[in-house]
C-alpha cells in the first residue's frame, strides 16, 4: 500500500544504503533493502551502475520490484546469467566493487552471524538460516557493507558463531588469514552509519540519524563504540523528491519499505 507522510525508518535506511553506491560501480545485492536501495540509486544518482544479483542475474533491464533475488525480474533480458558459484568467482576476481549483506548478529570487528543464537553448536537457542552466499561474499568481495537493525542483542561484543568473516580479531588479522579485499567498510543501521578505525578495525561511529545522539547509539550496542574526534555529523535525510521516487516507482506496494504493524 502506498504510504503517505514523512519517511519511516525503513525508507530512511534505504536512502542511506543508496547513497553508499557510486555511479559506474558494480554492486552485488541480495533480497530486501539492499535490493531496493540499489534500484533507487540507479533511478537517481547512479544510473550507470551494474546490478549483480545473488542468484546470478547481471544487469537486467529496469522493471517492477523483484520479490527476491530469485524472482525472474532479476534476470529479465540480462546480458549475462551465471550460476551462483560463478558469481562468487566474479567477486574473487575483482569484478564486484561493493556487496551488501544482512546479519542476525555483528560484532565490534564486523564479523557476522547468520547461523545460530547461542554458542552451543548442537543445542542453540535459535537455529537461523545459515550462510547462503554471505560467507562467500564477505570473504571475496572488494568492499562489503553490512545492513541491519541495531540492538544490543544484534550488536554483541563477539558473535555467537562466525558465519562470515569481517576483520576477525581486528588489526591485520583478516589479511594475515589470506583473505582478499578490504572486508567490511561500513555498517548501516536505523541509528547511524559506522566505519572501522583503520588500525584496530573496531567499529566506529561515522554519522548518526538526525535526532539520534551518541548515547542512544551506545545504548543500542553490546560493546563500546569508538567515537570520532569532534562533532558527529548527521546522516543525510531522504529528500522529498527521492522519497517520492521510492514510493511511486521503486517500491510502490511498500513490500520492503512498510514498517511492520
Amino acid at each position: 500500500m502506498k504510504q503517505q507522510g514523512p519517511a519511516n525508518l525503513l525508507e530512511m535506511l534505504t536512502y542511506i544504503i543508496a547513497v553508499q553506491i557510486r555511479d559506474h560501480s558494480i554492486v552485488y545485492v541480495g533480497t530486501g533493502l539492499p535490493m531496493v536501495a540499489a534500484i533507487l540509486a540507479r533511478k537517481t544518482h547512479a544510473p550507470n551502475i551494474t546490478l549483480v544479483y545473488e542468484s546470478g542475474g547481471q544487469d537486467p533491464i529496469p522493471g517492477d520490484m523483484p520479490w527476491s533475488v530469485g524472482c525472474p525480474l532479476t534476470w529479465r533480458k540480462s546480458p549475462v546469467l551465471m550460476e551462483m558459484a560463478y558469481s562468487f568467482g566474479q567477486s574473487f576476481n575483482g569484478y564486484v566493487d561493493m556487496a551488501f549483506l544482512g546479519f542476525a548478529q555483528i560484532d565490534m570487528y564486523g564479523n557476522v552471524n547468520t547461523h545460530q543464537i547461542g554458542k552451543d553448536l548442537l543445542n542453540p537457542t535459535v537455529r537461523l538460516t545459515g550462510s547462503g552466499g554471505n560467507n562467500d561474499l564477505s570473504s571475496l568481495t572488494e568492499n562489503m557493507v553490512l545492513v541491519g537493525l541495531q540492538t544490543p542483542e544484534r550488536f554483541p561484543e563477539r558473535v555467537d558463531f562466525i558465519t562470515s568473516v569481517g576483520h576477525l580479531d581486528g588489526g591485520n588479522s583478516r589479511r594475515e588469514a589470506g583473505l582478499p579485499g578490504n572486508g567490511p567498510i561500513a555498517v548501516l543501521s536505523q541509528w547511524g552509519v559506522y566505519d572501522f578505525e583503520p588500525a584496530s578495525k573496531r567499529m566506529r561511529v561515522k554519522s548518526l540519524t538526525p535526532g539520534v545522539n551518541f548515547d542512544i547509539a551506545q545504548q543500542s550496542t553490546g560493546f563500546e563504540l569508538l567515537r570520532p574526534e569532534g562533532e558527529i555529523p548527521a546522516s543525510p535525510m531522504i529528500p522529498d523528491d527521492i522519497l517520492n521516487i521510492l514510493r511511486s516507482e521503486v517500491d510502490p506496494r511498500g513490500v520492503f519499505t512498510t514498517m511492520p504493524s
